[in-house]
């Protein structure tokens, strides 16, 4: 099946659901991205900056990039112009960068808080406490130039359908507790990024509005290495 051919089949099935498509296009190139721009795609996650970049510089405008992966702070200033959403903020030290970096290109950062919900050492993420800590300090109040649309999370890589279903429920848990808390008056706290390929599914079940998926639509990937800035 054609690239074209396999977001239609992701965007039929999610258009029952208040779910929207984050098309992963990290190691795929241009012309791949512009297949499924010419079916109507606009939001597309990548994790790279540097390929990130190179890409919003030749593909059209009204892209819709999202970052989606563990983000350097030493990184920000070269996305900061132009990204629509940062889903991966893992920590008070990066929401201040981000807020710096917005305020120099006049900018507001719509940013999603990354919450650790798996049972694995390498994810990254927040712990529960940490967000609530992040959302009552004073260092928080002060952020002019960024704005907290959401929460984002991964599931443990497992067969464990109930834990991936358990993982989800309690990031949904703590969407809605912090919503009430926090965002009561604020329609802008709307987004609860979750589910990817292997887990969509459950996501969307669970009131993900956010699906992140990228092989399923694109093929496999063919990994590029990019030398540091």
């Amino acid at each position: 099946m054609s690239i074209a051919d396999n977001l239609l089949k992701y965007k039929k099935e999610l258009e029952d659901s208040s779910a929207k498509l984050v098309a992963v296009s990290k190691f795929h190139e241009a012309s791949e991205i512009m297949e499924a721009y010419n079916i109507g795609q606009r939001v597309f996650g990548e994790n790279i900056v540097q390929e990130l970049v190179d890409k919003q510089a030749e593909l059209p405008k009204d892209i819709e990039w999202h970052l989606i992966g563990h983000l350097q702070t030493n990184k920000v200033k070269y996305i900061a112009p132009f990204i629509a959403l940062i889903e991966s903020v893992d920590s008070e030290k990066l929401l201040t960068e981000i807020n710096k970096q917005a305020a120099k290109n006049n900018r507001v950062i719509d940013c999603l808080l990354q919450v650790y919900i798996a049972d694995e050492e390498t994810k990254f993420g927040l712990s529960f406490d940490e967000v609530i800590e992040l959302l009552r300090s004073d260092n928080f109040q002060n952020f002019k130039n960024i704005r907290i649309v959401g929460l984002m999370g991964i599931a443990t890589n497992t067969e464990s359908e109930k834990q991936i279903r358990d993982e989800f429920q309690e990031l949904k848990v703590l969407f809605e507790g912090i919503k009430l808390s926090y965002f009561r008056n604020e329609p802008s706290f709307k987004e609860l990024s979750m589910g990817m390929s292997a887990d969509y599914k459950l996501a969307v079940e669970e009131g993900s509005t956010m699906v992140r998926i990228g092989s399923n639509i694109f093929g496999k990937r063919v990994i590029k290495h990019f030398k540091a800035e």
